[in-house]
C-alpha cells in the first residue's frame, strides 16, 4: 500500500464521515435536537468501514493509474 493509497483512503474516510455527520444531523427538527453523541459515534464508525473496505476492495482511482 502505497502513499497514495493512503491519501486517497483518508479523502474517501473523510468525505464518508462529512456524509454521515449531514444525514444524521438532518433527522432532528431543530438543531436543540440534535443527538451529538450519536453523530460522532456513526461518523467515526461510518470513517472505520470506509477504511477497512479500502483496504479490503481496493480504491479504482489509485488502481486506474
Amino acid at each position: 500500500m502505497t502513499k497514495k493509497f493512503w491519501k486517497a483512503t483518508a479523502i474517501r474516510a473523510l468525505r464518508t464521515v462529512a456524509q454521515t455527520a449531514v444525514a444524521t444531523i438532518g433527522t432532528s427538527a431543530v438543531l436543540t435536537d440534535v443527538n451529538w453523541g450519536l453523530v460522532i459515534s456513526a461518523s467515526v464508525l461510518s470513517g472505520i468501514l470506509s477504511v477497512l473496505t479500502s483496504i479490503s476492495t481496493g480504491l479504482p482511482e489509485v488502481e486506474a493509474k
